[in-house]
């Protein structure tokens, strides 16, 4: 099932209000000290993830009833579940917890509509830098801020340098060998989805992730990057795509704005791998 085009704008402006309201949330825990402990995977969990994930696991069902969601902070529900989801809810209620941390500002709110293994409305929100980012199968992709909304583009990339957004925690050997085959290159570092929203708004030319990351760290911001006219790719040049699997760890990938660029051979040698 995949919702029409009216619908999805009608969700998406819904999802944002939401979206907000959960930034809301993470923001009253940000404003003071709090604890952080140890999910069993080691990732760090706070308050304000949890806070985030109770809004969100309320609100979403209230929206659209049919439709299931998936977050982070959820339990855990089996593929022979899942696999039988035409449509879902996908749900990063904090991305960016060590950014949340290191209170620099750039972590983000994440919530995907998935339909037929792919996300079709995504939203983004940064609650300290008060920005959203939305993107909308066949509507666009847009940026909300203090000036108001307006479409966001990606770029098409030059003779060089290219501009690629790398991680600031999650860089390594194979980044850095996938960015000398560029025409020459410069980088800038960014926290959680945000750097997908770099490349959908045309400040940066590819964002190259090697290495774990979960279906809800990406849905949402996957979304804005193809609704701007870019594309998240595996490392066989396909679509990253969702729910295909037992584990919910993607492969590697590449988040790129010129998909008239032949990726392909940029990608050649690289393995793909699946998690």
């Amino acid at each position: 099932m995949t919702p029409d085009s009216a619908t999805r704008e009608r969700l998406a402006e819904a999802v944002l209000t939401l979206c907000r309201e959960a930034g809301e949330r993470i923001l009253r825990v940000y404003a003071r000290d709090f604890d952080v402990t140890s999910k069993d995977d080691d990732s760090p969990l706070t308050e304000a993830d949890r806070a985030a994930h109770e809004h969100l696991a309320a609100a979403l069902p209230e929206l659209e009833p049919a439709l299931p969601v998936l977050s982070e902070e959820g339990g855990d529900i089996a593929f022979e579940t899942r696999r039988g989801w035409s449509a879902y809810w996908l749900v990063d209620p904090l991305d960016g917890t060590k950014e949340f941390i290191k209170k620099n500002g750039e972590f983000t709110v994440n919530v995907a509509l998935i339909a037929d293994g792919r996300p079709v409305l995504g939203v983004v929100h940064a609650p300290v830098l008060e920005r959203s980012w939305l993107g909308i199968e066949g509507s666009g992709a847009f940026r909300e801020d203090e000036h108001g909304r307006r479409a966001v583009h990606t770029r098409r990339a030059g003779s060089g340098p290219w501009t690629a957004v790398v991680s600031r925690s999650h860089r390594g050997e194979q980044v850095d060998a996938l960015l000398e085959r560029l025409p020459g290159f410069e980088t800038t570092s960014m926290g959680s989805s945000l750097k997908f929203c770099l490349v959908a708004e045309g400040s940066a030319d590819l964002y190259p992730r090697f290495g774990p990351t979960s279906e809800w760290d990406t849905g949402a911001a996957q979304c804005v990057v193809e609704a701007a006219g870019g594309a998240v790719l595996r490392l066989d040049a396909t679509p990253l795509g969702y729910n295909r699997k037992a584990s919910l760890l993607n492969p590697d990938f590449v988040a790129v704005g010129d998909t008239a660029v032949d990726w392909a051979t940029l990608f050649d040698g690289f393995a793909v791998n699946e998690r």
